[in-house]
């Protein structure tokens, strides 16, 4: 089942071996052979495929992924090209517009951000088809607080931009004075009007990696 790169195999091999992902390797096997799961299977560490662990430098959290067919592509947020964008991430490319003065391609594919080094990683990695949060609590969680720790103890600064509550729980995990938080209500059409539009996120995120002498993000 596991397809990842050798780069994050190594940061994250405690954590393969650890009963909770062997427990939750079954789970998957089960729930693959039995239900209709997204994303593909080869495609659920695609965030982790497409960003390497030495050159993250922003990190975008979501919850779990898009839960109808032919959307989740293993990024959060993220859909393939010529797939309609959901309002989320259309909300995210009004913001960028807005805030950077500047037309984004659209197209949800969001590869394009995670090969400049953002991670967008969900916090759950698979879910049952039109069953939003059907993988919740199986494991996937332990999984993803381990890679924020991993990239809480790079000796370079990173760039953290939390949407929503969920994102929000990992706070507390990022406790390195290095690295830069910045948190706002979620994207989606519920919340994006309280706090989410008008947080200019892209722009002072840009900012901080250019204070600390990295490449800016070409948000479009």
């Amino acid at each position: 089942m596991i397809k990842i790169t050798k780069n994050w195999l190594e940061v994250l091999k405690d954590e393969f071996s650890a009963p909770y992902f062997s427990d939750l390797q079954k789970f998957l096997k089960e729930e693959y052979s039995r239900h209709t799961i997204y994303p593909a299977m080869e495609n659920i560490f695609n965030a982790l495929n497409y960003c390497k662990y030495q050159d993250v430098k922003v990190v975008i959290i979501g919850q779990d992924p898009y839960h109808q067919p032919g959307q989740a592509m293993g990024l959060s947020f993220a859909v393939p090209e010529g797939i309609i964008l959901p309002p989320s991430l259309k909300n995210i490319f009004k913001e960028i517009e807005s805030d950077l003065g500047i037309e984004t391609i659209k197209t949800g594919d969001l590869r394009r951000w995670a090969v400049q080094g953002v991670l967008p990683l969900n916090s759950v990695l698979t879910v049952r088809n039109s069953q939003p949060n059907s993988h919740k609590n199986k494991g996937w969680e332990n999984f993803t607080t381990a890679v924020i720790k991993k990239i809480n103890e790079k000796q370079e600064p990173v760039v953290f931009l939390l949407w929503g509550a969920n994102a929000k729980a990992f706070m507390p995990l990022i406790t390195n004075p290095l690295h830069k938080i910045f948190y706002a209500p979620h994207p989606s059409p519920l919340s994006a009007y309280a706090g989410f539009f008008g947080c200019k996120h892209f722009s002072k995120c840009n900012a901080f990696l250019k204070a600390n002498n990295l490449p800016e993000i070409d948000w479009k």
